[in-house]
């Protein structure tokens, strides 16, 4: 990757109309913004149809794409939907902020009028989309049928064991026609997914702009991919892990992080050549062009905590597969990049595996300013095998970092990076990362936009009152896209 640098906007965030944002105009307009401020990045968080919660990280498919991301303005162009059935819906009173609830009542209802309109007539591109996605959309589309059928409640808990642990063919087969209808509407929804995707992605490429995606380490037990292949999982005979992911207690929590993800069969996974991750990387290369690779480290060793305890503190660590399976994605698919996301405390392992991997690992301005101890953040420190990040979607946006951190640390910072009251103390920030020799530095849209108190994306470990922040219109100014423009030029981005 030559030298240059990137904008974090998840594309729920986008000032769409109806809710949340979309693939349709806002998506454009947020394209031509980058390119007008000489950016060549849009990283966005996973782009998966998203379970309880609302987390990007807990998709029912590691493949699909999120139906609500599926614009409504184009259907209606193409015939799709009438203005009035997607006006008379509710999507939610405050633009700053997705309401879920209301999108899960609301769109739906609106794209299942746009299936029975579709279908038929797209019937021949939805064969050829279908021929394409053999590998997954069948089981996604079915899995999806069976969760609707079974009042949307996890495989795990579905009453009868032929579909959820056995599925042999005749069983798939019966239930596809029984289910047909979702069955067709899922696939359907996920033809619109792509051939919008596949749009917006040509029109980035051709403004020079790539797109960086986040790939989940772990996916999510409620999912097709587990529910379709559990041999590729630590799971009983009933189908019930073992054990589980999580991180251990650490100086910012004493119980540690129980994900509760269910864990690899690595010597399984192993022993076919990592099919299931190639099959993986393989479907995420149809949408991004460079793969964060969340939980680096897990690779390396993992914490693996028994099932069904309730905290991570009595869990242990396992040696990952590292180079034998880093070493398979980087050789199998070498027209993608990766990054490592290596955040935390990395050991002399993860240190070694992030060097033989030879991939970029991360660098977080918010995580330098330590005044008690000298950090590998600080940009003096960096190599240009890096991507230095003011904070990620999980750490507080910089203004409201201001606030929160020690005074003393934010002095440090203002004396390291020689603030002054007349650029702000986010420019100041900013410009020590584009200034870094960091070969990509990425800014969170809530930094350049000096938002702080309520603008988080996420705050990790809690469960509710995230994902929801979204970019109102006309905050995206061809001023702010000029500022930009001016020291990413000054640093040579």
């Amino acid at each position: 990757m030559n030298r240059c640098s990137g904008i974090l906007m998840p594309v729920f965030s986008l000032p769409s109309p109806y809710g949340i944002g979309t693939l349709g105009k806002a998506a454009y307009d947020f394209a031509d913004f980058l390119h007008a401020a000489g950016q060549h990045c849009w990283q966005m968080l996973p782009l998966g149809p998203t379970s309880y919660g609302d987390s990007p990280y807990q998709s029912f498919s590691t493949y699909a794409g999120n139906p609500y991301f599926i614009d409504l303005d184009m259907l209606i162009e193409d015939g799709l939907l009438t203005r009035d059935e997607v006006e008379s819906q509710n999507w939610g009173t405050n633009p700053r902020y997705v309401d879920y609830g209301k999108i899960y009542e609301s769109r739906f209802a609106v794209l299942q009028k746009a299936k029975d309109r579709g279908w038929e007539r797209d019937q021949a591109e939805v064969a050829a989309f279908q021929a394409e996605n053999c590998r997954w959309l069948p089981d996604y589309a079915l899995y999806m049928a069976c969760k609707r059928h079974f009042g949307m409640r996890s495989w795990t808990e579905w009453e009868d064991a032929d579909i959820r642990l056995w599925k042999s063919p005749e069983v798939l087969e019966r239930y596809r026609t029984l289910l047909r209808e979702d069955v067709e509407l899922f696939t359907y929804l996920q033809f619109l997914f792509f051939r919008q995707w596949n749009r917006l992605r040509d029109y980035l490429h051709g403004l020079d702009i790539q797109v960086i995606g986040d790939l989940p380490i772990y996916v999510a037990m409620d999912s097709a991919d587990v529910w379709a292949e559990p041999e590729s999982f630590q799971l009983d005979d009933q189908c019930v892990p073992t054990e589980v992911s999580g991180v251990p207690p650490d100086y910012f929590s004493a119980d540690g992080q129980l994900w509760g993800n269910p864990l690899y069969a690595w010597d399984r996974m192993q022993a076919d050549g990592f099919g299931w991750w190639i099959r993986r990387v393989d479907g995420a290369s149809k949408l991004y062009d460079v793969i964060r690779i969340d939980h680096f480290r897990g690779f390396e060793a993992y914490w693996a905590v028994p099932y069904g305890e309730t905290t991570a503190k009595n869990g242990h660590w396992v040696k990952g597969p590292g180079m034998n399976l880093v070493g398979v994605l980087t050789g199998w698919f070498p027209q993608l990049r990766f990054i490592a996301e290596d955040l935390g405390y990395p050991t002399p392992g993860v240190r070694q595996l992030l060097q033989d991997s030879g991939l970029p690992g991360m660098k977080v301005l918010e995580f330098a300013f330590d005044s008690r101890d000298t950090s590998s953040y600080l940009p003096h420190s960096y190599t240009e095998n890096c991507v230095c990040y003011t904070g990620t979607h999980d750490n507080s946006p910089l203004a409201l970092w201001k606030d929160e951190a020690a005074p003393e640390d934010i002095a440090y910072a203002r004396e390291y990076l020689g603030l002054n009251d007349g650029e702000g103390f986010n420019w100041g920030i900013i410009r020590g990362g584009m200034s870094s020799v960091a070969r990509l530095f990425v800014a969170q849209m809530q930094d350049y936009l000096e938002l702080g108190l309520h603008h988080r994306t996420n705050v990790p470990g809690t469960q509710s009152g995230n994902w929801q922040w979204r970019l109102l219109p006309g905050e995206a100014t061809p001023a702010l896209a000029r500022r930009i423009r001016r020291v990413t030029e000054l640093y040579g981005r």
